[in-house]
């Protein structure tokens, strides 16, 4: 029989996936999450798996690393990607989903698991015996957040995370914008605004002159490398924005025939299409500054804005000194971790994560032993990273094709996405007939 229940602390994806898997293997669980009585920087909800800085998780293709890492998780029965199929708005070959929506059937899914309680409370203290999960993510408490520290023996790391702003789609100016997805893959979801020379200079100008958010220590702190605030680009060089989201290949004006000097996108953030996200435009300026920047965009001149940027502080652990591959912690049996917490980014990495450790939490729970996933696989390489990283200065990581072993034989570069995918998937499919954690 299994134990009494499973803590799992924070609501989040990770916590949420978890909480299902234990669930759906017949473990009891107690699922801690503080919002809405205690709120974030970042959340603006008490939502279950509210997404906060995008409401894409990423390409679905199998030719990137996180679309292979989606069809990993579907394989092992994810629930929060089912939600998010659900969800779905258009964005080319992206997951992007309606964010209310999304998290709206997320929580009411586990409402409806009878296995499952929901303690809206703040946990403050790590329970000093059973079966624990701490998922509480990038923007853990400082109570719980101390109890982490103290129990790794190591200081907390942080670095600074930014979001974009989301404007009003019907006061956009489609006169000065076109809808169409680079090189035309996925249709026309994306809605383009394309910029001159002239004004793509005076944008930058105004990023780099805009006054920013007071009280921020980024400055001085560390910005993730994947997720740059659009003024720390123009500060990178003149071009730097231009050939990263501004990017205009592949997106010929049909207004004009010609292509861009630059292109603003913007992606559908509801299903509705009521409201549109600036792709890539993460900002902290404030609000009156990235108001008057980003009306120099033409289609933008009269744009309401639902939500500004901002940014806020992440927090992970140094999981390399604490971690197994199986996400359990070194010194401590029955104690696991996931999410954005071990130091794995993005939406879809921390469902993975949550995921794995649910099984393995389950596994614990009918006295089995964790499993770690093949190396070949996208998730068991990220949580080899994660647990076993060399480097003294270890940073977040997204999922990508440098973390998987080198293909046998020489492999055509077109042909290695193709190659990655069939060996991942296989890999995954004699281990899923073989998880532990009960009756699954």
């Amino acid at each position: 029989m299994p134990p009494r229940h499973v803590v799992v602390a924070g609501g989040g994806l990770a916590g949420s996936e978890a909480a299902w898997q234990l669930a759906e293997r017949g473990v009891p669980v107690e699922l801690w999450e503080m919002r809405p009585a205690r709120m974030t920087p970042a959340h603006t909800s008490g939502r279950l798996a509210e997404l906060v800085c995008s409401n894409s998780l990423g390409s679905e293709s199998c030719r990137s690393a996180t679309g292979l890492l989606k069809a990993e998780a579907r394989e092992l029965k994810s629930m929060l990607l089912s939600a998010a199929d659900q969800a779905r708005v258009p964005a080319g070959q992206a997951l992007a989903v309606d964010r209310e929506r999304f998290a709206a059937d997320v929580e009411e899914r586990l409402a409806h698991q009878p296995l499952i309680r929901l303690v809206r409370d703040e946990l403050v203290a790590v329970p000093d015996s059973g079966l624990v999960l701490l998922a509480s993510g990038p923007l853990t408490s400082d109570s719980l957040a101390s109890e982490i520290a103290a129990l790794t023996g190591a200081d907390n790391l942080s670095f600074f995370d930014a979001v974009a702003p989301i404007v009003v789609a019907d006061t956009v100016d489609l006169a000065h914008a076109y809808w169409a997805s680079r090189y035309g893959m996925g249709g026309d979801d994306y809605l383009n605004c394309p910029l001159d020379e002239a004004q793509y200079t005076a944008l930058r100008a105004a990023l780099l002159g805009g006054e920013q958010h007071p009280g921020h220590e980024f400055e001085r702190g560390q910005l993730f490398e994947a997720c740059l605030p659009a003024e720390e680009l123009a500060r990178r060089g003149v071009d730097t924005l231009r050939f990263g989201p501004l990017k205009p290949v592949g997106l010929p004006n049909p207004q004009t025939g010609g292509t861009p000097f630059a292109v603003v996108q913007l992606r559908r953030e509801d299903r509705a299409s009521r409201l549109l996200n600036l792709v890539g435009f993460q900002t902290n300026l404030t609000y009156g500054a990235q108001a008057a920047a980003l009306r120099l965009v033409p289609a933008l001149r009269r744009a309401d804005f639902a939500r500004y940027g901002k940014m806020h502080r992440n927090t992970f652990v140094r999981a390399p000194e604490v971690l197994l591959p199986t996400l359990e912690w070194r010194r401590r049996q029955g104690l696991f971790m996931a999410g954005q917490l071990t130091g794995v980014e993005g939406y879809t990495e921390a469902i993975a994560t949550g995921l794995l450790a649910g099984i393995n939490l389950a596994a614990r729970a009918f006295g089995q032993e964790p499993i770690s996933l093949p190396a070949e696989t996208v998730l068991g390489s990220l949580c080899n990273y994660v647990s076993n990283s060399p480097s003294p200065d270890f940073q977040p990581m997204n999922a990508n094709w440098g973390l998987l072993p080198p293909l046998p034989g020489k492999v055509r570069r077109r042909d290695r996405a193709a190659q990655h995918a069939a060996r991942s998937l296989a890999a995954l499919k004699c281990v899923a007939d073989r998880l532990p954690g009960g009756v699954g």
